[in-house]
């Protein structure tokens, strides 16, 4: 395995760079601590060509604009909190309500806009990617100077091992996930609607029309939103069904049965033998089918609706607001914890 270091000319800081480790097995995996950018995996087909499966923007000027979070760290909370608001301890604390009237993926400067201090520890069989950055208290309207660590792996495998930890001074809310886009074709002109996909799950958080959970968890069996057993993305996606309406596809965060030992998603692209598995220790999993990427600025190009699917490890969303969800709240004598495996490898 080796590892590039490339500093990247940007507006914003010197420190900005592009770091590219490639594994023994044709893998190669780019990331900039501009946001914490996974930008690039690329990886074999079954005929033995290496192509790019991750969405994402041709430079870093372009991650620098608005974006649709191109294989970022999302946090403070990754998705939505409900009118921008929760309460800690009788203290009700405003968040910024970037996707009126409620607050996304952790505000208008969130964890995908900082520049992380870096590190690189190297291995025979793995080389590690840390990132370090503060949160400082009130940022967005977070309550707590928050430390975070996130640190990628990845190795020989094809795996892509991602761990964050945080620490805070004050009792706040936190919950962090990455936002990378797959299209397992590597080819930027197809859809993900021929992807087929099997999640181990058969609940989701209910969601009102503008995808804010309403407390409940109800049963998808047999229903359009169903990926128990394995079924192609395309195959419901445009049925006449609300809940596929509001979203303009998939936008629902599954709740997961398994562990971290466990595959609990599995996507695969039959035409080029490629899979991703996912392993998590979160409870949720949000499987986003890309549903408003039309004309999207990409890296060779416009992108489509449906060009990329993502499926985010996560608590849920709006837990602050919904106690008998798994709960978010990190104590200053805690450590916030979290593990997600990516592995892509190829099946016949």
């Amino acid at each position: 395995m080796n590892v590039d270091i490339q500093k990247i000319d940007s507006a914003l800081s010197d420190n900005v760079v592009l770091i590219t480790i490639k594994n023994d097995a044709q893998h190669s995996l780019s990331v900039t601590n501009y946001g914490g950018i996974v930008h690039a995996w690329f990886c074999p087909d079954n005929k033995g060509n290496v192509s790019d499966v991750l969405l994402g923007c041709k430079n870093i000027s372009d991650y620098q604009k608005n974006h649709p979070y191109f294989g970022a760290i999302v946090g403070r909370y990754a998705n939505r909190i409900a009118n921008g608001k929760f309460t800690i301890n009788d203290v009700t604390y405003e968040l910024a309500t970037n996707n009126p009237p409620h607050h996304l993926h952790g505000g208008n400067v969130g964890f995908d806009k900082k520049i992380w201090d870096y590190r690189i520890i190297e291995n025979s069989d793995y080389i590690t990617i840390q990132l370090i950055t503060e949160s400082l208290d009130l940022e967005e309207g977070y309550p707590g100077n928050l430390k975070i660590q996130v640190s990628y792996t990845f190795d020989n495998e094809g795996r892509l091992t991602i761990e964050y930890e945080a620490s805070s001074d004050h009792l706040t809310h936190i919950n962090l996930t990455n936002h990378c886009y797959f299209n397992l074709s590597g080819d930027i002109g197809s859809t993900i609607l021929d992807h087929h996909l099997q999640i181990n799950s058969d609940s989701i958080t209910e969601t009102d029309d503008l995808l804010i959970p309403t407390g409940k968890i109800v049963n998808i069996k047999a229903s359009n939103l169903d990926f128990s057993e394995m079924t192609e993305i395309g195959l419901r996606i445009k049925n006449d069904d609300p809940n596929l309406n509001k979203a303009n596809g998939y936008d629902h965060n599954y709740v997961i049965n398994g562990q971290i030992n466990s595959v609990i998603a599995i996507a695969q692209h039959p035409p080029t033998g490629r899979r991703l598995q996912v392993f998590t220790t979160e409870p949720g999993i949000q499987l986003y089918t890309g549903n408003w990427l039309n004309d999207v600025n990409g890296k060779n190009g416009l992108y489509q609706n449906y060009s990329g699917f993502c499926l985010e490890t996560q608590h849920f969303p709006d837990s602050p607001n919904h106690p008998n969800f798994p709960s978010t709240l990190l104590k200053p004598n805690e450590t916030y914890r979290s593990k997600t495996i990516y592995k892509i490898d190829l099946v016949s």
